[in-house]
């Protein structure tokens, strides 16, 4: 317990960056009533930093659409994406279908959203 009697919030750590993690726990063992919680340690809290370049494990896109899903995010049209991808109109829609089953969306638009909220892109 704290100075004050108040009881101490322990945090997990789960960061994929090493000196990001670091570097954090550092800045949080100088906050009064906060402790980060040492290994297999139950914690109050996880912070949770992933690389957003690592896919999460539930949603096996391949890395043609996350291409596409990266252009839908922009706003681009099919004859845009498939311009910038030298891929046919027919091959996108086949990957915006593929991406709508895969994350379970009714739309492009629910598609980014679904993939922003689960973190397989950023926007």
């Amino acid at each position: 317990m704290s100075e004050d009697n108040a009881p101490e919030i322990v945090l997990a750590l789960e960061i994929d960056d090493p000196a990001l993690a670091d570097r954090l726990e550092a800045l949080l063992g100088n906050v009064a009533g906060l402790r980060v919680a040492g290994p297999g340690e139950q914690a109050a809290a996880t912070i949770l930093a992933r690389d957003p370049r690592v896919m999460p494990d539930d949603i096996p896109l391949t890395q043609r659409e996350l291409d596409v899903l990266a252009l839908m995010a922009e706003g681009a049209s099919n004859k845009m994406i498939a311009r910038q991808l030298g891929i046919s109109v027919h091959t996108v829609k086949f990957h915006v279908g593929s991406l709508l089953d895969k994350l379970d969306a009714t739309g492009r638009t629910d598609a980014v959203a679904h993939a922003a909220r689960r973190g397989v892109i950023e926007l």
